[in-house]
Formats: structure tokens, C-alpha cells, sequence
């Protein structure tokens, strides 16, 4: 060894966001004149910064070089000791490399953002929002939430109530508002509420939002009931008043019928008291018709001089490969992806594509099925995530594999049978390593969620995913491109 090597300090501390300056001595304790190069090492040596990055020395002589650690202020900044290591390569003996190692403490922060989403939710007997907490500190977050408003006019389920966060990790609370009474008739009315994460030892971060309540029958539907009441008491009140009066002739003509309602006299002859017979009393005995359904087929009628009638034949159905094939046909160097959707008690839609809405937002009917065609991408694949009724965790699952499509063929995901689950939502992928597939969707009583789409250059089995996990939830539209 020709080399002596000392770290002052050899464990120093450092605030994320600021800097701190270790100082690296070093003797040549060879014979001849060497030079020595400088790499930092380690998980904090994208954060180390050496100056000078080379040094020359005599024999015998010492030098310095000064380390200077800058690590950021995010969640990457792990709280606690951080081991380093500086590596040292002489020039004229390269077999003779070193490295010294210090250790670096990183004092914790704590950062907390949190945001409702949707801020505001709207319905007659509860609300669900959901909770974004998202971790930005360089140390675990443990966190409980509750709810509160003015006036004590909702109740709060929260789930869960009690969150533990890694940094620079998200976490997602699904929420249930409740108001404690229902508003029969009238306007709707807001109802400002507050969510609160609370932690220890600090302030609690408190997020607002808004439940709009709707009254249960809406304004028109009030106003027609009093009117449909008011008429009702009306005519009764006018039938009692001018009730008809019935009378009965039945006395005065049993009067006027005198001695005819008397039993036959003694005289009459026993065949005339005797019932009639089973012939004179029969029915007649019922006419039996026939009738001639018109005939249908290629034969005609008679009298048809021969001729035949000529079939109508019914379209193909448009699918989403029909779609872009006609794209691909315009455009054969473009990309397309083309798109419907199976509504629960509607059938499928007309396809769209590259951006365009399928399905029908804020309508409350669900979706149990899509039919995904592209060109231009070697192909896609998906997956349907489905309402699950067994479920343990409110989540849905996946009941069927992956398929999947070249370009230009139909892709299904999904069911179309009577009794189908709705869809919480679906993953999706192209097989292109140039390329992306993105996504949105419009989720039952919440709105649009946020574009997200695939990474460019990732592998085939990287995919993005349209929708919710939640069992009482479902997408109503979609919009893909790629």
C-alpha cells in the first residue's frame, strides 16, 4: 500500500434540502510521484460532489479534497445513517485502489398533501368521495382521518380510518357521507364539509369539500302531487254534497202484478208444472271457422304466375376492426385505436376512435363489456375487472385471462350475457416499443379521472389501467389513444 487516507469527520450530518462538507486527506507514501483520481460511491453518490476530482503528490507529501453532500429534499432522501465510500485509483498503481467510507446521517422531515376527489359529490342519501394522502417526507407517516362539518349535518364512515404510509408513497380512503336527514321536497342544498388527517405532535392538514344534497322528488313532482291533491279532495267534496238520490219503482210494480205472483192453482195439470227439457234448454251447438295463414317464402302464393320475392339482406355489424380498418385504409403509416362499449340494457354503441367518449357519462348505466380494435401497433391485449359479490375488501376481481388481438382485429374484454357484472374497469396494452396506449374513464356519481398512459420503450407486459377497484363503482365512458 501507497497510500494513507482519513475521512474528518468520519460521520457527519446533513438537513435534506442543505449541504455539508467532509474533508479526504491523503499521503503518497511510495518512492515515486503519483497521481490519484476521485469517485464517490454508494447510494448518496448521485448527491456527493468531489473537488478537486484528481491529485497529484510527491513522495511523502499530503494533500486534500473536500466532499460535498447536497441530498434533496424528497422522500428519496432516506432518514437515518447512510453509509459512503469514496473510491481512490492511483495512476501509476491502479492495482492499489482504495476506498474509505464515512457515514452520513439525514435528519428526517415530515411533508403531507392530501386532496378530495372528486371536491364535490352529489346525491339524495350518501356521497362517496376518496382521499388522496400522499407521503413526501423522507420518514413513514402514520396518520388517522376523520370527518366534520357545520351544524352536525352529516355522519362520516371512513375506510380506513388509521393509514401508515412509506415515503414518497400514495394512499387512497374511500369515504361515505351521509346526511342525517332526507330532503323530500325542494332545491338542493350544499353541505360544506372538512376531512382531517391528523397526526402526532402537529396540526391537523384539514381538506374541504362539498356534499350537494338533492330532495328526494324533485321540484315539478311536488308541485303536480298538491295540484293532484287539491283536485281530489275537490271532487269528493263535490260528490258528497251532490249526492244522486236512487229510488226504486220494484213495490208498485209488484202491486200492479196482483194475483200473478201466486203458486199455480190446484187445477193446473202436472205436466205443466214440470222444468223443462234438457233439449229445449241445450245451445246451439258451436260454428267452427278455419282460418289460412298467408304463406311466406320463396314459392309465393297461388296465382303467383311463378314469380319469387326477393330477400333482404341484413348489414354486417360494425365493430371496432371495421372502424380501423377503414382508418388503416386513409392512413396506412398512422396509428389508431377504435373503441365501443356494451351498456347494461342497451346493447353496444356505435364504435369511436382516438379520443372520442364511448358509453354515456353521468347516466348510471354501467358498462359490462368493451370491444378494442388497433393499427399501426402490432397488436393489443386486455383485461376485464369486475364486479366481485364474494368479495371480502370491497374490491372486485379479474374472472378470465388476458386476450388479446393483432392489429386490426376485434379485442374483446368483458361479457355481454343477461346477468353480466358491471365493469370497475379494465387494463389495456399495445405491443409497441415506440409507442403508448392512454386512458380515461368516467366513473359512476364522480367524474373524469385523469389521463394515464403507458411508458414508451417499456416491455409488452407493461399496461395501464382505466377505472376503479371499488365493488360500488363502475365506468360509464371511456376514451382511448394511442
Amino acid at each position: 500500500m501507497s497510500l494513507w487516507t482519513s475521512l474528518e469527520p468520519a460521520s457527519a450530518t446533513v438537513d435534506p434540502g442543505g449541504s455539508t462538507t467532509v474533508r479526504l486527506r491523503l499521503r503518497n507514501t511510495g518512492d515515486v510521484v503519483d497521481e490519484y483520481r476521485f469517485e464517490a460511491v454508494g447510494a448518496l453518490a448521485p448527491w456527493t460532489a468531489v473537488e478537486p476530482q484528481t491529485l497529484r503528490l510527491y513522495p511523502g507529501t499530503t494533500g486534500t479534497a473536500e466532499l460535498t453532500f447536497s441530498p434533496p429534499r424528497t422522500p428519496d432522501a432516506t432518514a437515518g445513517p447512510n453509509p459512503y465510500g469514496v473510491r481512490i485509483t492511483p495512476t501509476e498503481h491502479p492495482e492499489a485502489t482504495t476506498v474509505p467510507e464515512g457515514n452520513l446521517t439525514i435528519t428526517a422531515f415530515s411533508e403531507v398533501r392530501a386532496e378530495l376527489l372528486p371536491p364535490t359529490v352529489k346525491g339524495r342519501f350518501r356521497g362517496r368521495p376518496r382521499l388522496a394522502v400522499d407521503n413526501l417526507g423522507n420518514t413513514k407517516l402514520t396518520a388517522s382521518l376523520s370527518g366534520s362539518d357545520n351544524g352536525d349535518q352529516l355522519s362520516y364512515d371512513i375506510h380506513p380510518a388509521n393509514v401508515q404510509i412509506e415515503p414518497g408513497r400514495a394512499a387512497f380512503v374511500r369515504t361515505r357521507l351521509k346526511p342525517k336527514q332526507i330532503i323530500w321536497f325542494g332545491s338542493k342544498e350544499d353541505r360544506p364539509y372538512t376531512l382531517a388527517v391528523q397526526r402526532s405532535g402537529v396540526p391537523p392538514l384539514d381538506v374541504a369539500g362539498t356534499y350537494v344534497q338533492r330532495s328526494f322528488l324533485p321540484r315539478w313532482l311536488a308541485a303536480f302531487l298538491s295540484i293532484f291533491v287539491a283536485l281530489a279532495i275537490t271532487f269528493v267534496m263535490l260528490w258528497i254534497a251532490y249526492k244522486p238520490r236512487v229510488s226504486t219503482a220494484a213495490t208498485e210494480m209488484t202491486q200492479e202484478a196482483g194475483l200473478s205472483t201466486l203458486a199455480p192453482s190446484a187445477s193446473a195439470s202436472p205436466e205443466a208444472l214440470k222444468a223443462p227439457s234438457a233439449e229445449a234448454v241445450a245451445p246451439p251447438a258451436a260454428t267452427q271457422t278455419q282460418q289460412q295463414e298467408p304463406e311466406t317464402g320463396s314459392g309465393g302464393g297461388a296465382g303467383a304466375g311463378g314469380g319469387s320475392e326477393e330477400k333482404e339482406t341484413e348489414a354486417p355489424e360494425r365493430t371496432a376492426a371495421t372502424a380501423v380498418q377503414q382508418l388503416a385504409a386513409k392512413e396506412p403509416d398512422g396509428r389508431h385505436i377504435c373503441y365501443r362499449v356494451y351498456a347494461r340494457g342497451q346493447g353496444w354503441t356505435e364504435p369511436v376512435c382516438d379520443g372520442e367518449t364511448a358509453g354515456t357519462e353521468a347516466s348510471g348505466i354501467p358498462l359490462t363489456a368493451a370491444n378494442i380494435a388497433v393499427s399501426g401497433t402490432n397488436g393489443t391485449s386486455g383485461d376485464a375487472f369486475v364486479y366481485n359479490p364474494e368479495s371480502t375488501n370491497g374490491e372486485g376481481h379479474y374472472p378470465v385471462p388476458w386476450s388479446a388481438a393483432a392489429d386490426g382485429v376485434d379485442n374483446y374484454v368483458g361479457s355481454t350475457e343477461k346477468d353480466a357484472p358491471h365493469m370497475l374497469g379494465f387494463a389495456i396494452n399495445v405491443d409497441s416499443g415506440d409507442g403508448t396506449v392512454c386512458q380515461t374513464t368516467y366513473i359512476h356519481d364522480d367524474a373524469w379521472m385523469g389521463m394515464a398512459c403507458t411508458k414508451p420503450g417499456e416491455d409488452y407486459y407493461d399496461f395501464t389501467y382505466a377505472g376503479t377497484h371499488d365493488n360500488e363503482l363502475w365506468i360509464e365512458a371511456v376514451r382511448l389513444t394511442v
